[in-house]
């Protein structure tokens, strides 16, 4: 008697995200967290800013951060992982040009957050991690496609009443973790957002939106 295979499961269309090391100094990075507190010093819209929600330079006249001196070192490398990252997704970065639309500093204290967002207008976003406490709040991604909720709201509305055991294919969201002097890239179009700060240190990150261009647009039409 033929026994029957077992079954076979497979995970399509995973979204990928790219972290690493960059490699800088405390003594490099600390040069830069005294530039971010300085533009912080410096800010034009601060009245502006909410309760429990961190400081953004590109909401405070700091938007253009790749223009500063102090960070070239920074961008240059971050470029190089880009690319990388870019190789992993299976685009030949060979064939595109790639321009950092704006970079700002963000610096989160104790019990502020980023609340969720996405970049639309730009293809390719990063975070990385100037100063951050092993133990400080997560980068945070959302699943807004829900492409296994077989019903409308399984996950999001019964998932706390024992109808739903939560696991990777039904997650509403993931909490990815990252260390100091760390890189994450994604798409900039991916639902992101930042837990609160629960320590009394300040995070401080830098991020930027990067759009991709083709060196020869000749027969593409988009």
């Amino acid at each position: 008697m033929q026994k029957n295979k077992p079954a076979q499961v497979t995970h399509l269309f995973p979204l990928t995200l790219y972290k690493a090391k960059i490699g800088l100094s405390k003594d490099e990075r600390e040069i830069l967290i005294r530039e971010v507190y300085s533009q912080e010093k410096q800010s034009k819209n601060l009245e502006n800013k909410e309760t429990n929600k961190a400081w953004t330079g590109d909401t405070q006249g700091f938007e253009f951060l790749f223009s500063n001196k102090k960070f070239t070192k920074l961008f240059n490398l971050i470029g190089e992982h880009t690319k990388e990252y870019t190789k992993t997704i299976g685009l030949n970065y060979n064939k595109v040009d790639f321009y950092y639309q704006r970079a700002w500093a963000t610096i989160s204290r104790k019990n502020e957050k980023i609340v969720a967002h996405s970049h639309l207008q730009s293809h390719i976003t990063f975070a990385y991690y100037l100063k951050k406490e092993k133990e400080d709040g997560k980068l945070v991604f959302h699943n807004v496609k829900e492409n296994n909720e077989i019903a409308p709201g399984l996950f999001s509305t019964l998932g706390s009443s024992n109808f739903v055991t939560p696991n990777y294919t039904n997650a509403a969201l993931v909490r990815f973790s990252a260390d100091v002097d760390e890189l994450v890239i994604f798409p900039s179009k991916t639902l992101h957002s930042t837990l609160p700060n629960q320590t009394s240190n300040d995070r401080i990150s830098i991020a930027a939106d990067i759009s991709v261009v083709a060196k020869n647009s000749e027969n593409i039409s988009f």
